[in-house]
């Protein structure tokens, strides 16, 4: 049985190289084709040194493939994947294209009209963690963001099950990375070296995001109020969730809730300790912490992730495995880089 043959929508965004990185590695696919907007002509290795062993020519379009990832931003990722999808290919859009499920939300929040609303019905949100059996079964799976990825894991078993009641607070921090590789002020060194920063208050497009999938768990959700920050550093999400405990649970009794959600995942480990960014450096995992406040009967989750891995390009693989039928972890690493 032959590999499956798959390409990059734009290869030369962190993510889209990230995904060049992993793929390079799986065992039984093949990275065939991958466009770059402004770098067609070019091999991967003189955009990307480090790629060189590769040897891929950038395309303007993919070629000959049976699974297509896209890399692209919002708006032009949805463009670009209709053609394939009428054609019966598989898939992944790691833009925000496809994640949420009503489009006139996402003409709110993203400021124009779907291109393919009838589409939005069939995505599959693309959360290992809450829609396996679903994921397996579709032809359109919608990446979820870096920083839901981290805020849902931290949040889901206590949802599910609940036990937290009001308004749910999301304080999450993320490395430059995750704004991506354009050029923006605040993405200079000297703009942002020693110095942390809240943006997007209260308007940032990740709440819908956070808040439709959470509903799922429970329709009765009252809302969820997202804070996002950016740190120095390149890597990594931590989310800090806050939520009010319906009933008196003890620490020990909702970690022991958590270990239990999560006992089968591959990628996600309930650790006893807050977790470092570092210690999911380089790797597909999440790792999830909890506590509870007695004092003011406050649920605490913390989940830590590598952005532009289980936030990006990991997870994007982890839904492809899924996807084809593959063993779900194939490919993707576990430990993590340190120093």
């Amino acid at each position: 049985m032959g590999k499956t043959r798959v390409g990059i929508l734009n290869v030369t965004g962190y993510a889209g190289v990230e995904l060049a990185r992993l793929l390079s590695g799986h065992p039984f696919v093949d990275l065939v084709s991958v466009t770059g907007r402004s770098s067609a002509g070019q091999t991967l290795g003189q955009v990307f040194p480090h790629m060189a062993d590769l040897d891929l020519p950038i395309s303007s379009e993919l070629t000959d493939i049976d699974l297509v990832f896209s890399a692209l931003p919002h708006r032009e990722s949805a463009d670009q994947l209709i053609p394939f999808i009428d054609r019966g290919v598989k898939v992944i859009d790691i833009s925000a294209d496809f994640r949420l499920k009503n489009p006139s939300l996402y003409e709110e929040w993203y400021g124009f009209p779907h291109p393919a609303p009838n589409l939005l019905k069939t995505a599959v949100y693309g959360l290992p963690e809450l829609h396996r059996a679903e994921i397996k079964l579709s032809n359109i799976v919608a990446n979820p963001g870096c920083y839901p990825t981290a805020s849902i894991l931290a949040l889901a078993p206590a949802v599910k099950a609940g036990i937290v009641t009001g308004n749910i607070i999301v304080d999450a921090k993320s490395g430059l990375s995750g704004a991506g590789r354009s050029l923006k002020l605040s993405g200079h060194f000297c703009e942002a070296d020693e110095d942390v920063i809240a943006y997007s208050i209260a308007s940032h497009r990740h709440q819908p995001e956070i808040f439709q999938e959470l509903s799922f768990l429970n329709p009765g959700l009252n809302g969820v109020t997202f804070s996002p920050h950016l740190v120095p550093m390149t890597r990594g999400i931590l989310a800090t969730c806050y939520a009010q405990l319906a009933r008196g649970l003890t620490t020990a009794g909702v970690e022991a809730l958590y270990q239990d959600f999560y006992r089968d995942e591959p990628f996600v480990r309930v650790v006893p300790e807050p977790p470092h960014t570092k210690h999911t450096a380089g790797t597909n995992m999440c790792c999830v912490h909890v506590t509870v406040d007695a004092r003011t009967g406050l649920l605490i989750a913390v989940a830590a992730l590598d952005n532009l891995i289980k936030g990006a390009a990991g997870q994007a693989i982890q839904n492809m495995n899924l996807m084809l039928g593959y063993p779900e972890n194939t490919g993707l690493p576990r430990l993590a880089q340190f120093p």
